[in-house]
């Protein structure tokens, strides 16, 4: 089948509008491997074998930047997840992701809060923020590069922090990383290039694509706090590993960002019990 007629079956189909709006260039790509731009780049690809012509389903979700797309994630939650639904209904506030800053800074800013409370990361960040003119919107990989490691050290920034720093602005700088390719990049794209970076694990990386990128449908199954929700939500005996934790929440697909939001609730509205 050909790519005009795949899109037209994708137009006719009854998927809802807004499983097919994303923002950036987007590509499909059939099982021959070759591939045509499309205004928009899908989250997921479905392949129906049954077909000889592979047909391409697109269920791409929007970011979770507005209140609106934000509205249509827990309503999917509710109706796809009794117990899930159950949880959303006690929480009045409903999640917000609305971090503003760079890709860079947010990298830069995720370096500096590991492993740290709360308060001492963001003195330390507060102090990093001061060393560039124009405070925030100052930070480029440029302007980290020109800070030695005793800049940052003056600063409450250990020497291993530093390197981890510099070597995300040194990446920044040749060109294998940039804000640009970050936000077209798929999520696994994501997790392959950004774990290049010294001190960006996968868990980072998860956090980043949630909380800085606002992608929809991230499962952290090696967050703690996430399988600990899980594990109470369904009354299991023992903390879920990875496997379980996709078997389980994959009913939450492609609003996975939210459900793991209300794990975290969960979590600490038992701390206050």
């Amino acid at each position: 089948m050909s790519l005009r007629k795949t899109l037209t079956a994708v137009n006719q189909s009854s998927l809802p509008p807004d499983s097919l709006i994303s923002a950036g260039n987007l590509t499909v790509s059939e099982v021959s491997g070759s591939s045509s731009r499309i205004r928009f780049r899908p989250r997921k690809i479905r392949k129906v074998s049954s077909d000889p012509s592979p047909r391409i389903i697109i269920t791409a979700s929007p970011p979770l930047s507005t209140k609106s797309t934000v509205d249509i994630a827990l309503r999917h939650l509710q109706s796809s997840d009794e117990l899930l639904g159950a949880l959303i209904t006690t929480h009045n506030d409903p999640p917000v992701f609305d971090s503003s800053n760079t890709p860079f800074l947010s990298l830069a800013r995720s370096i500096l809060y590991q492993q740290l409370a709360t308060k001492a990361a963001k003195c330390i960040y507060d102090r990093f923020i001061s060393l560039f003119n124009g405070g925030e919107a100052g930070v480029f990989p440029e302007s980290v590069i020109s800070l030695s490691a005793v800049d940052l050290r003056k600063i409450g920034v250990s020497g291993r922090k530093a390197s981890y720093l510099h070597d995300l602005a040194d990446k920044y700088n040749n060109g294998v990383l940039s804000d640009e390719l970050i936000l077209k990049m798929s999520d696994e794209e994501l997790i392959d290039r950004l774990t290049l970076v010294k001190g960006i694990g996968v868990w980072t990386v998860h956090m980043f694509m949630i909380f800085s990128l606002h992608r929809p449908d991230v499962l952290p199954v090696g967050d703690l706090g996430v399988r600990k929700g899980v594990k109470d939500l369904y009354g299991l005996k023992n903390l879920p590993g990875p496997l379980q934790m996709e078997q389980l929440c994959e009913k939450w697909r492609p609003y996975r960002s939210v459900g793991s939001w209300y794990m975290w609730r969960l979590i600490e509205s038992r701390k206050t019990k």
